[in-house]
């Protein structure tokens, strides 16, 4: 890589841009006070332009000076190294604007999502970690943290990767630049969470910042952004951008400067200590079928430290990677016959034994077969006019017309999707009834973890979690037949959430008796069942056998324990008092038998 080659070089001229004595009272330090230190100089100085000032900024600032040289937009998320780029823009001209695909124009890419600060100055506008880059790829990126991917789910045209984190520690969905500008990233955000270490409590984490002045950052995010400072040394481009960022704002980045405060300051990538692995999945089923899908779902695993996520391999090779115990594979061939297993890992990434395996035969397509999919909507026809701005969102796809309250369309998942805040998402009537609902859910922006009652009818059927991670849902065994309306609630007022790849499998009476909706839900055990559903009070009402059980064990869906209690049923035949739990899914293990109950 070309920066490798000249880094030597240039390392001498990278420490002589600044100013004589800027950097004096750091001198000596380490740790935090050396961040400290640093967070003072770079905040003397600064002089905050506005956000409309960036478009001013980047005319000097992200000008392709070391590339092709050729007076265009340096955008790190289209520049090719090592080739001709795909597209270049000329500054001021085409600027965004509106967008549909990469090439039509450039904006304003916070390296730290916007969001997690709420927009307030002077954050928004500090050139130093805000560049220009294209407005489809920015938008691809959206709000999620920078990692190494594993599977892909969009790639840029010069190689930038969105998709499922293969971080230690981390398994949602993450960004990944191409290799050339890994540092360049990394040194942009030791920037932000140094010149506003006194201000990162009060900032939304984005599941990448910390929440104190040191370390700064979610030690995951810390380890993957030493390893990328340390593998891409400081470029020439680096060293113009800084130098001209300092002329137009008053400042600079101290870790272009000087590239050795970052292991100063933060160290090494240090090793996990963590060596024990997962128990292996057990309970691995599967829950539904249509003519290109299979959903499975298994019971948590369990670990010393806590279960980050799951692989699911089909027919021997890794398919996706989820944090929820179910998901529904898709894109597969009708009938044909597919094995699956699946290994839980933790974060320090150990594994676990693989599952047993199972085997699914997906259905005939073509045929009218009850338990295919009755409805499918993936939300690339939503309208997308005032794409960030809330309000009531109609549109129509393949018969089914959906509404969505107190909506903005301009947030992704796969693709496109519906983000809820204070409202709901309505199909309306469906015929053929309804077996299972799948659907993926993303909490955006700022919140905390929480659910959508799913209704049928305007009976609740069940719920669906959300998290800052992507993850898939299903709710198996609804089977209400006729007409159906679908409805999914948010039960916060200011969670925003966004909803993708919504489906449902068609009523099948094959081995089932018709049947009306209760407001329990049943659980996995046939003799013992959790009433009411979700709990309240933070006490757990048991039906059935109870008095001979031994132990009673709680886990999240990570697998870690949250409480466990000899003798539960010993002073009483029904109930379990809990200890303080957040909102949220969580599985009781009493002695064989495990349970899932919500806490509202």
């Amino acid at each position: 890589m070309k920066k490798i080659i000249l880094f030597l070089v240039l390392a001498g001229f990278a420490k002589a841009q600044a100013p004589a004595g800027y950097y004096s009272s750091a001198n000596g330090l380490t740790g935090a006070p050396l961040k400290s230190a640093l967070s003072t100089i770079i905040t003397n100085g600064h002089q905050d332009k506005g956000y409309n000032g960036l478009w001013t900024a980047f005319k000097t600032t992200d000008i392709d000076k070391d590339y092709e040289n050729d007076g265009s937009i340096m955008d790190i998320y289209s520049e090719k190294p090592n080739g001709a780029d795909p597209y270049n823009y000329t500054p001021g001209t085409n600027q965004c604007g509106t967008y549909s695909v990469e090439g039509n124009c450039y904006n304003r890419e916070h390296i730290v999502p916007q969001s997690l600060f709420n927009k307030n100055a002077p954050m928004v506008s500090d050139i130093h970690f805000i560049r220009a880059t294209d407005g489809k790829v920015n938008g691809m990126r959206s709000n999620y943290p920078y990692g190494k991917v594993g599977s892909s789910t969009y790639t840029s045209q010069n190689g930038s990767k969105l998709g499922n984190s293969t971080s230690s520690g981390y398994a949602g969905t993450v960004f990944e630049p191409i290799d050339e500008f890994k540092g360049d990233v990394a040194r942009m955000i030791f920037y932000f969470v140094t010149r506003y270490e006194s201000q990162l409590s009060t900032f939304s984490s984005g599941n990448m910042l910390g929440s104190t002045a040191y370390p700064g950052l979610q030690t995951w995010e810390l380890n993957v952004l030493l390893a990328w400072h340390n593998q891409d040394p400081v470029s020439p481009a680096e060293i113009t951008r800084n130098n001209a960022s300092y002329t137009y704002q008053g400042n600079r980045n101290p870790f272009i400067d000087n590239p050795a405060y970052v292991n100063q300051i933060w160290g090494s990538q240090q090793p996990s200590t963590d060596t024990q692995a997962p128990t292996t999945v057990t309970g691995l089923t599967v829950s539904g079928k249509t003519s290109n899908s299979v959903s499975l779902s298994w019971n948590a695993s369990t670990d010393n430290v806590g279960v980050s996520s799951y692989d699911v391999y089909m027919n021997g090779s890794l398919k996706t990677n989820v944090s929820s115990t179910s998901t529904t594979v898709s894109g597969l061939t009708a009938s044909t016959t597919y094995n699956f297993y699946v290994v839980a890992k933790d974060a320090a990434e150990n594994t676990s034994s693989n599952s047993s395996t199972v085997s699914a035969t997906t259905e005939a397509g073509g045929t009218t077969n009850p338990s295919t999919d009755c409805v499918n909507e993936n939300f690339e026809t939503i309208p997308t006019g005032s794409s960030s701005s809330y309000s009531t969102r109609t549109w129509t796809n393949s018969g089914i017309t959906w509404t969505a309250t107190d909506a903005r369309t301009d947030q992704t998942i796969s693709n496109k999707a519906i983000t809820v805040r204070n409202g709901s998402l309505k199909s309306s009537t469906s015929a053929n009834g309804i077996g299972s609902l799948t659907v993926t859910t993303q909490l955006k922006f700022s919140g905390s973890n929480g659910t959508f009652n799913v209704l049928v009818n305007g009976t609740q059927v069940g719920t669906i979690p959300y998290s800052a991670i992507a993850e898939t849902t299903t709710i198996s065994n609804i089977n209400v037949s006729g007409n159906v309306i679908v409805t999914l609630e948010n039960n916060s007022s200011s969670n925003r959430v966004a909803l993708d790849n919504l489906s449902w499998t068609c009523y099948s009476s094959t081995g089932k008796q018709s049947k009306s909706i209760e407001s329990d839900q049943k659980t996995e055990s046939s003799d013992l069942q959790i009433y009411p559903n979700p709990i309240s009070n933070q006490e757990i009402y048991v039906k059935g056998e109870t008095q001979n059980i031994k132990k009673a064990e709680i886990y999240n869906l990570q697998g870690k324990v949250m409480q466990t209690i000899d003798s539960p049923f010993k002073n009483t035949r029904n109930s379990i008092k809990i200890k303080n739990l957040e909102q949220g899914v969580y599985i009781l293990k009493l002695d064989q038998s495990t349970l899932k109950f919500i806490v509202k």
